[in-house]
């Protein structure tokens, strides 16, 4: 199983009817339910950050699997209907503000210290705005964790220009929220900048023992960078770099003086345009340039409707197709339910 994957999805506006909504909340419990009996809370974690189950279940409950809401209706339904299972949700569309305090809650519910678990949603957000910068802007952020505190993400951002969302499944089997986090991943290809590739390591080291050595250093190289263009490897790479940075957040670097990339972009007030900033800095005047290739690598379609040419991973749809199955023909629903709910799954199986 893979650690994170991510999904592209056209972005589709409203809301899910009201009875739309409460039948995919039925047919969670009922699904959720026996994955957590037969299998255990682990085995579900792991399923709900696989992009293939989780697309897999969003079509058995439902909902349209060609669009954004494939993610944040159908999380929106796990939340509600696994808590009885002592799986807690936080988050969701809208409530970036107020997901710490949801997760401080519900972790006192079960008993467990919150810390872990907010750092690992703020880490998860952070990484896939600031050093994963593929042009998506994460408006949708889900936690899911257990009173062991294990955890899973599913997130979602979107392309303004495209007006496509990209989803980013994380789980707690990480050695670090750095390097490579994500796998498994599904989607159109892009342009990004990624500092989580391994790749990037040399980029990263320099961008931290520029950021350490103060403002003045950070502020020197920025101006004679600022505005710059290059084109590298023959292929057309315009660095646009940011307009502004943070310098308080620089100050602070510099005041912490962070032991890893981690640490660094854990700082509050790190984001996007600084991460740039110092990649650029970092591939431009020192020669560590940091990855250009977009970790994406298989699409849900096979160069059908999402326009993307990249071969379906049928295997793994396969595997998710046949473990859902056996979950719905185990769960207690009615029989016109199940049929239902299996004729949906064969739509996320291709031709």
């Amino acid at each position: 199983m893979g650690k994170t994957g991510v999904a592209n999805l056209p972005l589709h506006y409203g809301r899910a009817p009201r009875w739309l909504y409460s039948r995919m909340v039925k047919l969670a419990d009922a699904i959720g339910g026996v994955i957590i009996y037969e299998y255990g809370e682990e085995k579900f974690f792991e399923l709900i950050s696989n992009p293939h189950w989780f697309q897999a279940l969003s079509c058995v409950l439902g909902y349209d699997w060609h669009s954004s809401g494939t993610t944040t209706v159908t999380t929106a339904a796990l939340k509600e209907a696994m808590e009885k299972y002592g799986i807690m949700g936080a988050g969701g569309k809208g409530m970036a503000n107020k997901t710490l305090d949801e997760i401080e809650n519900k972790a006192e519910k079960l008993g467990i210290d919150a810390e872990p678990i907010k750092y690992a949603s703020r880490m998860a957000a952070k990484v896939d705005s600031a050093a994963l910068q593929d042009g998506y802007n994460i408006y949708h952020h889900a936690i899911f964790f257990n009173s062991e505190g294990k955890w899973a993400v599913v997130q979602q951002g979107m392309n303004v220009e495209t007006r496509y969302a990209r989803r980013y499944h994380w789980i707690w089997r990480i050695d670090n929220f750095i390097e490579e986090p994500h796998t498994g991943i599904v989607g159109r290809k892009g342009y990004v900048m990624d500092m989580t590739s391994r790749k990037s390591q040399a980029a990263r080291d320099v961008s931290v023992d520029i950021a350490k050595e103060g403002i003045k250093r950070v502020e020197r190289d920025f101006k004679v960078l600022k505005g710059y263009q290059q084109t590298l490897s023959g292929n057309v790479k315009i660095l646009y770099m940011p307009k502004r940075i943070n310098w308080n957040a620089i100050r602070e670097i510099y005041e912490i003086q962070p032991a890893s990339y981690e640490e660094m972009l854990s700082i509050k007030g790190v984001g996007a345009a600084t991460v740039r900033a110092l990649a650029y800095i970092s591939d431009l005047i020192y020669g560590k340039p940091p990855s250009w290739k977009d970790p994406v690598k298989y699409s849900f379609a096979v160069g059908g409707k999402d326009g993307v040419p990249y071969p379906v991973n049928r295997k793994a749809m396969d595997e998710a197709a046949d473990l859902l199955q056996t979950a719905i023909d185990e769960a207690k629903m009615e029989k016109k339910e199940k049929i239902t709910a299996l004729k949906n799954l064969r739509k996320f199986i291709p031709e």
